[in-house]
């Protein structure tokens, strides 16, 4: 049985591992305020910007854009979104297992390039051996900001169109809600066609378009894809702060149920001790009177 000292060493580290993870909480559901607000005034400019796409796609149309263009060779290039920090449950762990599914069901290595951004992403995959193109980790700490998201579009695009990928997949967790995130997996490029049912058809007139039709279509879907990667980001960094808000909260609460059973084994600890005691004076008393 531990002492009196070991046991109330244990409720002093107990404790202090709560205060940490409780301000841990704190600052990440300040953080995920900030972060879901972000997120939710994004989507609505992603959405109306698909709708725009689609009319002026079907406008141009029958020539084809390359980012449009479906291609049947070549290799996969798959990014993996991580965080930077760990202490947020199964957050990474989700992502880093539909990614290895995704490698697999792509046909392996030989047929796929890496490229991780997080840190965390970067060390799962290097620990297993997997040859990286490309890892950006220490970029999204803080928070996403859009040129930083332009500049991961802008590299994603010229490895696409420069070194003939057959198609671009990231795989992330997107922001359902503070306690959900769902792993997501989105082909980045080629882009969809947008032939949404619930897109309005286009309007019977024409455009003058500057210079040209096809030219402001080009300019439509780099600008897309910026808007993509951006978007994937905040979900990512949301849904980061969303996982250690749970996780620290159950771990606060385990660090409370924790002192709660040492503190009753501290008391009955210490009871038998004085009931050992007492014993001992009765006994030697006893023997006294012998």
């Amino acid at each position: 049985m531990p002492s009196l000292r070991d046991i109330r060493r244990r409720i002093a580290s107990v404790k202090n591992t709560q205060q940490i993870t409780n301000a841990m909480k704190m600052v990440s559901a300040a953080k995920l305020q900030r972060a879901q607000e972000r997120v939710l005034a994004a989507r609505p400019y992603a959405e109306r910007m698909q709708q725009v796409i689609e009319r002026l796609n079907a406008r141009v149309r029958p020539t084809a854009h390359p980012l449009l263009t479906p291609r049947t060779e070549g290799k996969t290039l798959l990014v993996l979104v991580t965080s930077d920090r760990g202490l947020c449950g199964g957050f990474n762990a989700n992502v880093q297992r539909a990614a290895i599914e995704q490698l697999h069901a792509l046909g392996g290595i030989e047929h796929v390039d890496l490229i991780a951004i997080g840190k965390k992403g970067r060390d799962f995959l290097t620990y297993r051996h997997y040859p990286l193109r490309q890892a950006l980790v220490e970029r999204f700490v803080r928070q996403v900001l859009y040129p930083q998201a332009q500049e991961v579009a802008h590299e994603l695009l010229a490895a696409y169109e420069q070194e003939g990928y057959r198609q671009v997949r990231v795989v992330y967790n997107s922001f359902r809600s503070a306690l959900r995130q769902q792993v997501s997996v989105l082909r980045l490029l080629p882009l969809s066609p947008h032939t949404s049912p619930d897109v309005e058809p286009p309007e019977p007139f024409d455009y003058l378009y500057e210079p040209s039709a096809p030219a402001v279509l080009d300019a439509l879907l780099r600008k897309e894809v910026e808007v993509r990667v951006f978007q994937v980001l905040l979900e990512s960094f949301a849904g980061e702060h969303a996982a250690r808000m749970t996780a620290m909260d159950s771990a606060t609460e385990n660090a409370a149920e924790m002192i709660a059973n040492l503190t009753l084994l501290l008391n009955r600890t210490r009871q038998a001790a004085i009931t050992k005691e007492i014993i001992e004076v009765v006994s030697g008393a006893e023997a006294l009177k012998g």
